[in-house]
């Protein structure tokens, strides 16, 4: 086989190409790859056919153009190749249906003798995973080329040909097919994962909207930047042992995000880099397997992200293939690959397929010039060295985050141990709590009182109230607290008798006052005893001695006041008095706990609190809504 490639910018084609070599040739393939427009596209497929009406044309539209050891944008290369003894296939379809599509055009293409299939389809809106899992559906083991076309990284509208036919959605192909082809692909990926890894937790095949729970535009926003490079910075994972990135293609009102390829919910991904390194190896090198055999065709269909990210190095990259062999291709918006009977929908990726009809051992690989590989040293120098820094930076970050995930679940554990223990210590408190209570009181039937008991009775009651917190902190999350209809009236004087003893030996008495006999609230119980009761022992504990603390309820329209006020220390920093474990007297025993539980209820219940404290008076009030049903 031969392969002659021709540049296209303006003028009459005729004035580039000699049609005269081609007019006793059988077997002609004809890909156009144009960087201009529709009507380019349209213009080279007619003029071509006219001129070689029996050659095989497809095209398609690109985001740069490869033309022996050049690249081009903005211009059209042809290729054109003569083939000895393969004959050649070419059909297209636009189905809906983008696994019809590959099922459809495997169906039309594909004979007992196929060796290729050179595939194009639309950039924009063929889902080509789905594509090529159709081509696979119906052969799994022939080897497949070629990419979604481009538009110049506008990502609007791309175009594709069959012979005379434009499509602006769908897919072309041919088919190659000889007992002596020899074909041999391969392809290399120069992106490294950086960071932490990241879970895609809402996705319709390659529409994203959550990664790691956030929105997909904002998690790019967050690690990227809102300008953020659509193909630079892909999603990379890893299927069938096939390293693979997913560049986005499209960005949605609603902040999700439209990727070449598919993922499915639950995928590990992380953020891709290019590695300068691995992108400054020359790929002829690199690519032994292209060595198997004596190439006498190269055809590259590479990612756009390459040749933006370091254009002068895929330069010299393309240009070892040229020297070898006649090397034509276009940058896609993605490329297809198959391996292992699997087709791939690969992003970031040379992909390059070697084609021979020669029966000669394969010649020496010319490899690249010396003085070729120092152009821009010092540049790649730095961009190696930045790409070094990025991550190792990302392996110490990964690495220090796995320790803080390790630390955090050991927190984690210990803390369910030490809830679970709590639990356990409330359930228990009870039982001993009511044994020492229900003796006292026999006691004192049976002997009367005594100073002692007493003393025990009213350090009973202190535990009564930390026990009663503490069994409301446990259950509070796992426990629906039904409301009820309460008279407050009725309830406050008997939480003031169950303290009484304990004020008085606190050398304090409670004095009560309300302008009503009955106070109606629909509220929780056990809530409504957490507010009172850290009301009042709070009072005890911290009002001077032989001092009264008045509690009062006034009721007012619709709403009930209730207030507990006493002669006490000046509360310093009121802002603070109901944060949790901020106590205003390190003397004083406790945790702090009870006031910022009772704040946490009085929130959950929509009562309004207020403080007023200073040298003479502090107060806290609390306003009900009257249940006046």
């Amino acid at each position: 086989m031969k392969t002659y490639n021709f540049c296209y910018e303006t003028g009459p084609l005729q004035s580039i190409i000699d049609f005269s070599i081609f007019e006793h040739e059988k077997n002609i393939l004809i890909q156009i790859f144009c960087g201009q427009n529709q009507e380019i596209l349209k213009y080279l497929s007619d003029v071509l056919l006219d001129q070689i009406p029996h050659a095989i044309c497809i095209g398609t539209t690109t985001d740069g153009e490869i033309y022996g050891k050049a690249i081009t944008t903005l211009q059209t290369v042809i290729s054109i190749s003569i083939f000895e003894h393969t004959s050649i296939k070419t059909a297209y379809t636009h189905d809906e249906d983008s696994f019809q599509c590959g099922l459809k055009l495997a169906s039309d293409l594909i004979t007992p003798m196929t060796k290729l299939l050179i595939l194009f389809s639309d950039g924009t809106k063929m889902n080509a995973e789905e594509f090529l899992k159709g081509v696979e559906s119906f052969n799994s083991s022939i080897p497949i080329c070629g990419g979604m076309a481009g538009d110049n990284g506008k990502f609007e509208q791309t175009y594709i040909s069959s012979q005379h036919t434009i499509l602006s959605e769908g897919v072309v192909g041919v088919s190659l097919n000889s007992d002596i082809l020899k074909v041999v692909t391969n392809y290399k990926f120069d992106w490294k994962p950086i960071g932490l890894e990241h879970t895609i937790t809402k996705v319709h095949d390659n529409r994203v909207y959550l990664i790691d729970g956030m929105k997909a535009s904002y998690f790019y926003d967050k690690y990227l930047g809102s300008n953020f490079s659509r193909i630079e910075f892909p999603l990379i994972l890893e299927k069938n042992n096939i390293t693979m990135a997913r560049a986005v293609i499209a960005k949605h009102e609603d902040g999700s995000l439209s990727y070449s390829g598919n993922f499915i919910e639950g995928d590990k991904v992380k953020i891709g880099f290019g590695d300068a390194e691995s992108l400054m190896k020359d790929p002829i090198e690199v690519l032994e397997n292209l060595q198997s055999i004596n190439v006498e065709t190269f055809f590259v269909f590479s990612c756009m992200a390459r040749r933006r990210f370091m254009p002068f190095l895929i330069k010299l990259g393309i240009g070892s293939f040229s020297k070898t062999a006649a090397t034509s291709g276009f940058f896609t918006y993605s490329e297809f690959y198959h391996q292992n009977g699997h087709n791939k929908l690969l992003n970031q990726t040379l992909t390059v397929v070697a084609l021979s009809e020669s029966s000669k051992s394969p010649s020496p690989i010319i490899k690249p010039n010396e003085k070729d590989d120092t152009k821009n040293a010092s540049y790649s120098k730095a961009i190696t060295s930045l790409t070094h820094l990025i991550e190792q930076s990302a392996c110490d970050y990964e690495k220090q985050s796995k320790q803080l995930e390790k630390q955090i679940k050991y927190s984690q554990n210990l803390l369910a141990s030490h809830k679970q223990f709590l639990r356990y210590t409330v359930h228990e408190m009870n039982t001993p709590l009511s044994v020492i209570m229900s003796s006292i009181e026999l006691h004192e039937m049976e002997f009367g009182s005594n100073v002692y008991l007493e003393n025990i009775e009213v350090a009973v009651k202190s535990i009564f109230s930390m026990y009663d917190d503490l069994s409301y902190l446990v259950k509070k999350d796992h426990i629906h607290y039904v409301k009820q209809k309460i008279d407050l009236v009725d309830y406050v004087r008997s939480r003031i008798d169950f303290f009484a003893q304990v004020a008085d030996k606190a050398k304090s008495m409670f004095f009560f006052e309300t302008n009503c006999n009955e106070i109606y609230i629909l509220f929780n119980e056990t809530k409504l005893q957490r507010i009172i009761d850290n009301n009042l022992t709070n009072a005890i504990k911290y009002t001077f001695e032989n001092e009264k603390i008045i509690v009062s309820l006034h009721k007012e329209d619709n709403n009930c006041h209730f207030c507990i006020a006493s002669h006490s220390r000046k509360i310093q920093e009121p802002e603070k008095i109901f944060e949790e474990y901020y106590r205003e007297e390190l003397s004083q025993d406790g945790f702090g706990l009870g006031l910022n539980l009772v704040k946490r209820i009085c929130k959950e219940e929509n009562v309004k609190i207020t403080l007023h404290s200073n040298e003479n008076i502090t107060s806290f009030s609390y306003q009900f809504k009257v249940d006046n049903q």
